[in-house]
């Protein structure tokens, strides 16, 4: 009866700030088709004691067992589906999601699978979860209406301290061979009212972060132009909140472009899959892309200094070898953005990727994420190599610590590529990959890796700027410091009041809260600071730490005291 149906729906997310958005729909069309029937969502993740969660799942009066499969969660729910169905063999379980087929294929009963959008599959579905007569396989129809799922309640319950996943539309306008998204055909957009609604309401809540998950959320200029600008007008009710898209640079226009110059910094996140620079590599796998007009819009992104921008290359694409792999690199680091991610390649089956493995010579991992391990013009030597200069990028340049720095090498003309596989093999053979990625650990291994270097004296003031603007105050013995000197030099050479920094009554304030360090003006201009005005025969000036942070990484604010 569907009075006694109790329905678990149950997320196994990577870590606990995230959310399945899934099986909040799945929830919603439960309500809709089955109004009398209880189903929860209860939400773990891939790190939760195995058994603990087992027993948190498998309470006797549940009438059914929903998962949404992935290849981030397949090994966990694979030994938890099989240990489940020992315990409660006569309870269904239900399937969806990308990995729903590949995780039925491996385990050895027939769980039922929902292949496809929950919101398509046909009415029969519920009759026969109701009835408990349930058939291993139900396709959707693609395309079919959906809205946003989540309820008032979410927010302070299950979503509390989690990051929102939204989706304004559904679908991807590009066919590139190794996503899954290429399967399907066509954009769904949800109508634009609509969306502004369920954002209304999604914001009265003040999330964290909202993640839209629209594949190419700007495909639509007009459409995304609309959306920003709501949410910029919704800022002042929510001013905490703010939100990320994949976007595509190269659909960008002017109009767009002048509206993101007046957001303020922070608000929003951008991540845009370059995946390689390599034209022969994209032309393999169909993926349409304007190079010089995309790396053209990036670089305004960066100058406009409010976005976050995140980009993405793919190791181990058809065609790349180590060369063309690392002209990648140097041609998205020249673009300066925030985070740079190098992934491995995922050989999906279902993709058109997989279809052409051997083609391309591919090797890769049998079981999910399926990592490719080897190709044809990368040995799995090479691969391996190439991912730890991956590992080395993401400790060292990923953060707020070495802007700087990083603007040094790409001021200096530095071969970023042959920079991070050298800076790579130096911390294989010092264990860093074994130890804790502080700040202090990761600035000691760029002192003693640029040791020889002809500029290293230079490099230890960059990096002992960069420590400071990060909000470190006690630099590491490797980073020469002389801010006690600083601070009396100054304490007797400046006036009572200094505009903008303190007047007569503050001056012992600021001296106390402030760090002063002296800097040369070639590392001061590194900064972004204007010291034309130096005295010529001094070379150097002061910098003031203040006690606040500012800008779109939270550096410390600076003034330069000439």
């Amino acid at each position: 009866m569907t009075e006694s149906m109790i329905i678990q729906l149950i997320a196994v997310n990577c870590r606990y700030s995230h959310s399945c958005l899934a099986l909040f729909y799945v929830r919603q069309q439960l309500e809709r088709h089955l109004p009398k029937a209880r189903s929860r969502v209860r939400q773990f993740t891939i790190n939760d004691p195995y058994y603990s969660t087992l027993l948190r799942i498998s309470t006797p009066e549940t009438t059914a067992f929903f998962f949404s499969v992935y290849i981030w969660n397949h090994a966990y729910l694979h030994r938890l589906l099989t240990d489940l169905h020992q315990l409660r063999p006569q309870t269904p379980i239900v399937l969806g999601g990308p990995q729903a087929l590949v995780l039925r294929e491996a385990l050895n009963f027939q769980p039922t699978v929902v292949d496809g959008e929950i919101e398509g599959v046909k009415a029969g579905f519920y009759t026969d979860l109701q009835e408990g007569r349930l058939q291993t396989d139900y396709q959707c129809t693609p395309g079919s209406p959906f809205r946003s799922p989540y309820k008032r309640d979410d927010f302070c319950r299950q979503l509390k301290n989690r990051n929102i996943y939204y989706e304004s539309s559904r679908g991807c306008p590009f066919s590139c061979s190794y996503c899954l998204s290429s399967v399907g055909r066509g954009v769904v957009n949800r109508d634009l009212q609509e969306t502004r609604k369920e954002l209304t309401a999604i914001l009265r809540h003040q999330p964290q972060i909202i993640r839209f998950v629209d594949r190419t959320f700007n495909a639509d200029s007009g459409r995304a132009l609309a959306i920003w600008q709501f949410l910029s007008a919704s800022h002042a009710e929510s001013p905490a909140t703010s939100f990320h898209f994949e976007i595509a640079p190269g659909l960008f226009n002017e109009e767009m472009f002048k509206f993101l110059e007046g957001l303020p910094a922070g608000l929003f996140q951008f991540e845009i899959g370059i995946q390689s620079t390599n034209h022969e590599t994209l032309k393999a796998v169909n993926r349409v892309m304007d190079l010089e007009r995309t790396s053209a819009n990036i670089r305004r992104l960066t100058a406009m200094a409010n976005i976050h921008l995140h980009i993405d290359l793919i190791l181990g694409l058809p065609h790349d070898t180590r060369q063309t792999f690392g002209r990648s690199l140097n041609d998205v680091f020249a673009l300066s953005p925030h985070h740079i991610q190098m992934g491995l390649l995922k050989v999906l089956p279902g993709t058109a990727i997989h279809r052409r493995r051997h083609e391309f010579g591919f090797t890769a991992a049998a079981l999910p994420p399926y990592e490719i391990l080897a190709t044809k013009w990368l040995e799995d030597k090479e691969l391996g190599r190439l991912f730890w200069l991956g590992e080395c990028l993401e400790a060292f340049h990923n953060n707020r610590f070495f802007t700087t720095f990083f603007n040094y090498l790409r001021q200096s003309g530095e071969d970023i590529f042959r920079f991070v596989s050298e800076l790579s093999e130096f911390c294989q053979r010092q264990g860093f990959f074994q130890l804790a990625r502080t700040q202090k650990l990761l600035t000691e291994t760029l002192v003693d890796f640029t040791a020889r270097h002809p500029r290293a004296a230079l490099i230890k003031e960059v990096l002992l700027y960069d420590w400071l603007r990060a909000g470190g105050r006690t630099p590491p013995p490797c980073l020469p410091a002389d801010m006690k000197g600083a601070r009396d030099y100054l304490w007797h050479h400046l006036p009572d009041e200094v505009e903008g920094l303190f007047n007569r009554r503050q001056r012992h304030a600021f001296f106390k809260k402030t760090i002063f360090q002296r800097f040369s003006t070639k590392t001061l201009k590194l900064a972004g600071h204007n010291v034309d005005s130096v005295d010529s025969t001094r070379f150097e000036a002061h910098a003031a730490f203040l006690p606040r942070t500012t800008g779109l990484l939270r550096h410390q604010e600076i003034r330069v005291i000439l």
